[in-house]
């Protein structure tokens, strides 16, 4: 038996231990001398660096959660609704380790699960010994407001149990108290409409950076119908149709020679040129009104030839000024 042998195992572990140190130690030493700074962890091993950012969403039901929720998806959070505050920490844990892929989560905390409630105190108790930064969202409405807004959804509270909407409201901010007070925002939507609360959103989580609008520009034929879910139609059965040109009729408005020949029309390019003034114009609008999707229809007979080529050139149009562009022909190749 050598020497080696002969030591304790807790000696020997202790020795392999304080050499993997000094390792480590050596490890962060640079030829100069410099020592190499270390990125600090959590008590879970996580980076911080690696923290995603947190917002706790809550308030009245009636107030406009959803709303809010909504707008921090539209700005790129990812949002999970009403889930069990015990599980807060979870969450972030996995954001964290997403390699930069979820940066930013927003949670929705409200009385639907009010059994797992007791646990959000202990659960940011919890991220704030794991330096994970958080900010808490608090809707707020007045009684008047939060009762017209369930009698007109003809929805009961969900706190009223057998009694009245005032009963069910009266509990909810019993249970919130303490909650609204640890809030570091606090909105009153009593006298706000949808697009005034996502504006006030917008204010605070959208930075200085302006709110992208995504655009999708349908090409479609009038024969099959109007999209339904189109903002904005425009008709371009004003123009010539190259179906009736034998040499153009076998093809679409992605040929070359069919979208030449549909604006060489008179009044083709200055359809186009006005056309995406307007929607400058209107996206603005969109804009300031939290609008972040809209879906331009354009259409002609059978949505092969005129509809696809002008869809193709307002797509490029927008996408030069910076807009999220997406392009569906929806009826090409039905005929």
């Amino acid at each position: 038996m050598t020497e080696q042998d002969k030591q304790p195992t807790a000696g020997r572990d202790r020795t392999h231990k304080e050499t993997s140190e000094d390792q480590a130690s050596q490890q962060a030493v640079q030829d100069d001398g410099a020592q190499v700074s270390t990125d600090s962890t959590t008590a879970g091993g996580v980076p911080e660096a690696a923290i995603p950012e947190l917002v706790i969403i809550s308030g009245m039901s009636g107030a406009g959660r959803s709303t809010a929720a909504k707008c921090l998806e539209d700005l790129g959070w990812f949002v999970v609704d009403n889930l069990p505050p015990a599980l807060i920490p979870t969450m972030v844990e996995l954001g964290a380790r997403s390699q930069g892929n979820v940066a930013r989560i927003a949670v929705v905390v409200d009385v639907r699960g009010r059994r797992f409630f007791d646990n959000l105190r202990e659960s940011l108790a919890d991220l704030e010994s794991k330096n994970v930064t958080r900010r808490i969202v608090f809707l707020e409405s007045s009684d008047d407001a939060l009762v017209r807004r369930f009698e007109s959804v003809r929805r009961p509270h969900p706190l009223q149990g057998d009694g009245r909407i005032v009963d069910g409201i009266d509990a909810e901010r019993e249970l919130l108290r303490e909650l609204r007070g640890d809030a570091d925002l606090v909105i009153d939507t009593s006298s706000l409409n949808v697009h005034e609360l996502r504006a006030k959103m917008d204010a605070q989580f959208a930075g200085e950076e302006e709110p992208e609008l995504r655009a999708t520009v349908m090409s479609f034929g009038f024969k099959y119908g109007l999209p339904v879910d189109a903002d904005l139609v425009a008709d371009m059965r004003f123009l010539p149709n190259p179906h009736w040109i034998p040499e153009l009729r076998p093809f679409n408005g992605l040929n070359e020679e069919v979208s030449a020949y549909v604006f060489n029309q008179p009044g083709a390019k200055e359809f186009l040129d006005r056309y995406a003034e307007l929607l400058r114009l209107i996206a603005a609008g969109y804009r300031r009104e939290g609008k972040r999707y809209v879906t331009i229809a354009i259409g002609c007979t059978g949505g092969k030839h005129r509809s696809v080529a002008t869809a193709e050139k307002l797509a490029a149009r927008l996408v030069a000024e910076g807009v999220e562009t997406v392009v569906v022909h929806r009826d090409m190749g039905r005929e």
